[in-house]
C-alpha cells in the first residue's frame, strides 16, 4: 500500500481522532476497553482480522485475536498461524545477537573475512534463496560490509536486487554511511551464517530462539502442522490471498507465527531475556541516523540536516526513537495482505504487538497504539509516509 493511500484512508475513515482516554494518562487499558477499540478499528477500516498483544511491566497483559482467518469465516484465534512479514528482521537480529554472545558473530568483522570469494560463490541451485553476488566483483566496497551494516540497513544495497532496473545487485553508497532499508543486506548476513561452522539460521532460531521462549508455533520455514489453523489474507481491494507456505528460510521475511508467540517474544525483548545485557543494549541502541522523510522508497534523497528528526535512528533490526515517554523502538511488517507492527517503550517495559491478516487494518494502527500506550512519539509518519 502506498503512503498516499494509507493517509487518504485514514483521513476518510476519521482515524486521526484520538479517543479522550488516550490523551490523558498512560494507564494500560483493561481488556474490554481494548476489545472496544479494536472493534472500532475493524468497523472503520473494514478489516476482517486482527490480533493484539499488550506487554505491561515486562509481562504479557493481553493477548486476543478478532475476526476471521479466511473467507470461509473460520475464527482468527490467538494460536492461528499468521505471516510475520518483516517482523522476521527483528527476530533475526535477536538471533544474531545470541550468536554474538556465543562468539560466533562479530558485528564489526567484515563479512568478506568469512566470504573472501563472495562474488564467485554463485550457485544456480540456491538462486531462489540467496542473491547473485557476481556483479560485486566490480565494486570493491562490498569488502567493507559488516554484520552491523546489514542489521542497520546501511549496506548500500536496494531493498531487493530485482527492484534494480537491470535486476542486478549494486552498492549505492559507501557501506555504513547512511540508512536505506534493505532486505538484501540481511540476506547477505544470512548467507555468511549459513555457510559458517555453526548451525544454519533455521535450525538456530528453532532450537536457540523459539524453543527457550516457548514460541511453539513459530518458524522461519513452513511446517505442515500449521495448516490446520492458518490465516489467509485480505488485500486493499478486499480480495483474498492464500497463505504462502514459504519453503525457504529467509532472514528478511519468512516467519510464520501467532500473536501468542509474538507476545512472548516482545516480553522477552523488552526484558532482555536470552541475551547478555551488553547484547540487549546494543540491539536497541541508536546507532545510525535516519535521514529520509519516509522509509520508502528506500534510496530516496536524504533530507537537509535541519529537516531531519534527530531522535530517529536505526538500532539492530529495529528503529529507535525518543518521544514523550522516553526512548522506544519499533518495527513494522507489510505485504499485499498483511499489516504488522511492534512498538515498545523502555519506561515501564511496555509494548504493543499487532498482527493483521487484512492490510486494510494499517490506517488504524497509530491510533490503536496510542490508545493502549499513550502518546509515544512512534514515527508512523516515517513508517508509512506523511503525504
Amino acid at each position: 500500500m502506498t503512503s498516499r493511500l494509507l493517509a487518504a484512508l485514514a483521513a476518510a475513515l476519521g482515524l486521526c481522532a484520538v479517543p479522550a482516554a488516550a490523551q490523558t494518562a498512560h494507564r494500560t487499558p483493561a481488556g474490554p476497553e481494548i476489545d472496544a477499540a479494536v472493534a472500532r478499528l475493524m468497523q472503520q477500516t473494514g478489516s476482517r482480522g486482527i490480533a493484539v498483544a499488550v506487554i505491561d511491566g515486562g509481562q504479557v497483559a493481553h493477548v486476543k485475536a478478532y475476526g476471521q482467518r479466511n473467507e470461509a469465516g473460520d475464527p482468527l484465534t490467538s494460536d492461528t498461524i499468521m505471516y510475520g512479514a518483516s517482523l522476521t528482521k527483528t527476530v533475526f537480529a535477536y538471533a544474531v545477537m545470541q550468536m554474538v554472545d556465543e562468539g560466533l558473530v562479530d558485528l564489526d568483522r567484515p563479512i568478506s573475512a568469512a566470504l573472501p570469494d563472495l562474488p564467485s560463490l554463485y550457485d544456480e541451485r540456491l538462486a531462489d534463496l540467496y542473491s547473485d553476488y557476481r556483479g560485486l566483483a566490480e565494486d570493491p566496497r562490498w569488502r567493507a560490509i559488516t554484520p552491523r551494516h546489514s542489521l542497520t540497513h546501511s549496506t548500500g544495497f536496494a531493498n531487493f536486487y530485482w527492484l534494480e532496473p537491470d535486476e542486478k545487485l549494486h552498492i549505492h553508497f559507501d557501506p555504513g554511511s547512511r540508512f536505506a532499508y534493505s532486505g538484501e543486506g540481511l540476506t547477505l548476513l544470512q548467507f555468511m551464517i549459513d555457510r559458517g561452522p555453526g548451525p544454519d539460521l533455521g535450525d538456530w532460531t528453532r532450537d536457540r530462539t523459539f524453543a527457550p521462549l516457548r514460541m511453539t508455533r513459530t518458524s522461519l520455514i513452513w511446517r505442515p502442522d500449521f495448516a490446520a489453523n492458518m490465516a489467509d489474507g485480505w488485500k486493499i481491494d478486499g480480495s483474498t490471498e492464500p497463505h504462502d507456505e514459504r519453503s525457504k528460510v529467509r532472514a528478511a521475511g519468512s516467519m510464520d507465527t501467532t500473536i501468542t508467540d509474538m507476545s512472548r517474544f516482545a516480553a522477552a525483548l523488552i526484558r532482555g531475556d536470552g541475551l547478555s545485557s551488553a547484547s540487549r543494549a546494543e540491539l536497541v541502541r541508536p546507532q545510525l541516523p535516519i535521514t529520509t522523510a519516509s522509509q520508502f522508497p528506500t534510496l530516496q534523497d536524504e533530507l537537509p540536516p535541519a529537516q531531519r528528526r534527530p531522535d530517529l535512528q536505526s538500532g539492530l533490526g529495529v528503529v529507535t526513537f525518543t518521544g514523550p515517554q522516553g526512548p522506544g523502538f519499533f518495527k513494522g511488517g507489510h505485504n499485499d495482505s498483511t499489516g504488522n507492527t511492534m512498538v515498545c517503550i523502555e519506561r515501564g517495559q511496555r509494548c504493543v504487538v499487532i498482527l493483521s491478516n487484512d492490510v486494510r487494518s494499517e490506517p488504524g494502527f497509530a491510533d490503536l497504539v496510542r490508545f493502549i500506550l499513550g502518546d509515544t512519539g512512534v514515527p508512523y509518519d516515517w513508517e508509512y509516509g506523511a503525504d
